[in-house]
């Protein structure tokens, strides 16, 4: 297998563990209910920014590696081994709310830099390169990822 598809099949397994959500820690099922459906939501984000750097051939493994040193401030670590590879997670607070979002951010952090490094406009800007996200990904993920 690839390099670039062990690591994105790497993330997709990392995104599909269970939350570990503990009820104990919210102070009624309304509060517990939200936090699960916003954590769903950060498992489809990141697995629909996964399939998109996935198709883009510019994107590398190298580039990947690089993106997940700075990206939610670096707390994603792909760790390669001669015959093994593993995701680590530096939890900020809370893992159960971090973890999937952490993932999305590396992966559009990896687009960001594709899309600027790669544009065909003579000046890509910021600006540009978020109104080429929302047209991707519409405006919720743009505004939650890439700002």
């Amino acid at each position: 297998m690839e390099r670039k598809q062990r690591i994105l099949k790497a993330l997709r397994k990392f995104v599909s563990q269970r939350a570990g959500l503990e009820f104990g820690d919210y102070g009624d099922v309304k509060a517990y209910r939200s936090e699960q459906r916003s954590i769903t939501q950060d498992r489809h984000h990141a697995e629909r920014m996964i399939s998109s750097v996935e198709w883009r051939d510019s994107i590398t493994a190298d580039e990947i590696i690089e993106q997940s040193k700075h990206a939610f401030s670096g707390r994603l670590t792909i760790i390669e081994s001669s015959d093994k590879l593993t995701i680590d997670y530096c939890t900020g607070q809370y893992f159960p709310t971090e973890y999937r979002k952490a993932v999305a951010a590396l992966m559009a952090s990896c687009l960001w830099a594709n899309w600027r490094d790669h544009s065909l406009a003579p000046k890509t800007t910021g600006d540009s390169i978020r109104a080429t996200a929302r047209q991707n990904f519409g405006k919720a993920i743009a505004n939650r990822y890439f700002h």
